[in-house]
């Protein structure tokens, strides 16, 4: 299991070790009435990370303490997990820094933080490798400045992480006369954590559509898969002007993406 940096940052004085597993509140700590509420990550969007570059995206969360429980005496974040329960997790991740809060009340505080998603291209110790695109839960946690207590909250939502897909079309041949044979091509590619390139994405199916010139939305032509390498290559009759794309639903693990669309004159 790997826990990111921030858990640890989060942390304050109390040593990266004690998260390796997180433990079940102990019996007399003052953390323990802390709950937290509200938590948005990203604005409620899936999480998509390209092959190499950094993604950082906002949380939001409430905390609510006891009256006789500092606000300043803890720090606090969100932090993604898999496994049966936050504090028996496979894997864990937080952002770089703690999160930021306001009181809104004696009792209340409203709180901002961020997470970073970095491709395992870049750094191979801790960040993100393609067996990890898909479902997460949302949980969050709060440490004593002390560092002697800590509070673990899970089941606060759920979160995909994903790998950016990429999708190409090409119709040809152009010109083309009226009842020929019209063969498009393509290619679905998604983001390779683990190399930082992008791959293909195999046996998916994707949809065909055509718009005709001066038309206002497409239609669904026919639905098609990609081959073990990605690629998309299917025929259709030329009947009129018009664009076509390819349309790929997505996956929990990737995100839906549409081709730009290929303009066909036919004559």
């Amino acid at each position: 299991m790997r826990i990111r940096a921030t858990v640890a940052a989060v942390t304050g004085a109390l040593a990266l070790s004690a998260f390796a597993v997180p433990a079940a509140q102990a019996a007399g700590n003052p953390l323990s009435a802390v709950t937290f509420s509200n938590v948005v990550v990203n604005a409620g969007k899936n999480v998509v990370v390209g092959a190499t570059a950094q993604v950082t995206v906002t949380a939001t969360y409430t905390v609510t303490h006891p009256a006789n429980v500092a606000a300043s005496s803890f720090e606090s974040g969100p932090v993604l997990y898999r496994g049966t329960s936050i504090t028996a997790p496979s894997d864990i991740l937080g952002g770089d820094d703690a999160g930021t809060c306001t009181a809104s009340s004696s009792t209340v505080l409203k709180c901002t933080a961020k997470i970073q998603f970095r491709p395992a291209s870049t750094d191979e110790t801790e960040d993100l490798f393609n067996t990890e695109a898909g479902a997460w839960k949302v949980g969050a946690v709060a440490v004593a400045t002390s560092g002697t207590n800590i509070k673990w909250q899970g089941d606060l939502g759920a979160k995909n992480i994903q790998r950016l897909s990429k999708l190409t079309v090409n119709a040809a041949p152009e010109p083309v006369k009226k009842g020929k044979t019209i063969t498009v091509t393509g290619a679905l590619t998604r983001a390779n954590w683990d190399s930082g390139k992008y791959a293909g994405y195999a046996a998916q199916p994707v949809k065909l559509q055509f718009k005709k010139k001066g038309a206002t939305a497409y239609t669904t032509v026919k639905t098609i898969k990609t081959s073990s390498t990605g690629a998309l290559k299917t025929t259709v009759t030329a009947s009129a002007d018009g664009y076509y794309r390819y349309v790929f639903a997505g996956t929990t693990t990737t995100p839906a993406v549409n081709a730009a669309a290929d303009y066909i004159d036919v004559q």
